[in-house]
């Protein structure tokens, strides 16, 4: 089963959960990792790996070739230079809201500099919803 956690534009009811995972989920629960989310001028979240909680969903998919569409919408390629990769995908423990642990999940993150090049702005609460921008 391929697990990845969600945090931004692939959260169910958000831009691109539909066309990227809709018809391949075999399900979606509210979960957490430990790292900080910003609100990118681009109009969409990054995350870091670190402190903080960030708040998003963990998706599970029979298929794991779905990862390889993520990957694309992400602007992730493992064979190119980690510069060259707008977010990197890192496999990371996630935990249930109430902290219960649910083991690891693969996810996309940035760099400091990247989110600051892209006039990243923290959101404190740990989550990102378009509705909110």
């Amino acid at each position: 089963m391929l697990r990845v956690f969600v945090y931004g534009t692939l959260k169910p009811g958000e831009l691109y959960h539909e066309s990227y995972c809709g018809t391949e989920g075999v399900a979606a629960i509210a979960a957490m990792t430990t790292g900080q989310i910003y609100h990118l001028s681009v109009g969409y979240p990054a995350m870091t790996v670190g402190d903080g909680w960030v708040i998003g969903m963990l998706l599970s998919f029979a298929r794991p070739q779905v990862l390889q569409r993520l990957d694309q919408l992400e602007g992730f390629c493992r064979d190119r230079p980690a510069a060259e990769n707008e977010y990197q995908r890192v496999w990371r423990p996630v935990w249930a809201l109430d902290q219960t642990p649910l083991g690891e999940a693969w996810m996309y993150v940035m760099t400091t500099a990247q989110i600051s090049a892209l006039g990243g702005q923290p959101l404190p609460g740990g989550v990102w919803r378009s509705a909110d921008f």
